[in-house]
C-alpha cells in the first residue's frame, strides 16, 4: 500500500482494499473479513522455499494453469457491497481463464479460478495457515490447500495436503496417509506432480 490512511474508519471492501494500492516492502498486508492484517516480509528461507516449490511445479503443470507467488486473491466470500476477504497465498495456481479475465477486467484474482493455494509456514504464522486459512480457502471453494513446514534445526520439510470433501469442508490427503509428508510428496490430484520436498532449502 503505498499510502496507508492513518485511521480507518469502517470495515473495507474488497475494492477499498485495493484502491490502498501496493504493500511497503518491508511489510505484507491481507484482508480478513473487512480488516486489516499486517505481518513482516518473510524470512529468505521462506522466499527460497516458495521460490524453489514453483520452480518445481512449473514443468509439472499442465497448460491450462499458472503457479503465481505472493498474489492477491479474493476469496469472494461476501457480496462486493461488504466487508471482504482477501489472501496472498505463498503460491497460487490459477487458470489461464482466470488470469484471461483479470487482464480483461481488471480488479484481482478470484478464488472461482484457483485451483491450489500452497502457504508456506513462517514463524508467527502456524495457527493462520494450519487453522485459518485452511477454513477459510474451504470456504471460498478451492479444491486443493498444501501447507509447507520448513521445520527448525535438524527436522525435515514436510507437506500436508488438503483438499475439499463435498460439504464438510477439507480433509487431510496424502496418498491415503492423514499425516504430513517428508522427503518426496507425490499426488495425483489436482494434477500428477511430485517434489523433493528436501530441495526447497
Amino acid at each position: 500500500m503505498t499510502a496507508l490512511p492513518s485511521q480507518l474508519r469502517h470495515l473495507l471492501t474488497v475494492a477499498e482494499y485495493l484502491a490502498l494500492g501496493e504493500d511497503p516492502e518491508w511489510v505484507r498486508y491481507e484482508l480478513q473479513e473487512g480488516n486489516l492484517v499486517m505481518s513482516p516480509k518473510p524470512m529468505p528461507e521462506h522466499q527460497i522455499a516458495v521460490q524453489e516449490l514453483v520452480v518445481q511445479l512449473r514443468g509439472q503443470l499442465p497448460g491450462d494453469v499458472r503457479a503465481i507467488f505472493d498474489v492477491d486473491v479474493d476469496l469472494e466470500l461476501v457480496q462486493p457491497s461488504a466487508p471482504g476477504t482477501v489472501r496472498a497465498p505463498d503460491i497460487a495456481v490459477v487458470s489461464n481463464a482466470e488470469l484471461a479475465r483479470r487482464r480483461e477486467q481488471g480488479g484481482v484474482l478470484r478464488a472461482g479460478g484457483v485451483r491450489l493455494v500452497v502457504e508456506v509456514i513462517s514463524p508467527g504464522s502456524r495457527r493462520l495457515d494450519t487453522m485459518v486459512k485452511r477454513d477459510e480457502y474451504a470456504d471460498a471453494g478451492i479444491p486443493h490447500y498444501w501447507i509447507v513446514d520448513l521445520g527448525g534445526p535438524g527436522e525435515h520439510i514436510t507437506l500436508t495436503a488438503h483438499h475439499l470433501a463435498g460439504e464438510f469442508g477439507p480433509v487431510t490427503s496424502n496418498s491415503g496417509d492423514a499425516g504430513p509428508v517428508a522427503g518426496t510428496f507425490a499426488t495425483t490430484e489436482p494434477f500428477p506432480v511430485r517434489v523433493d520436498l528436501d530441495a526447497l532449502v
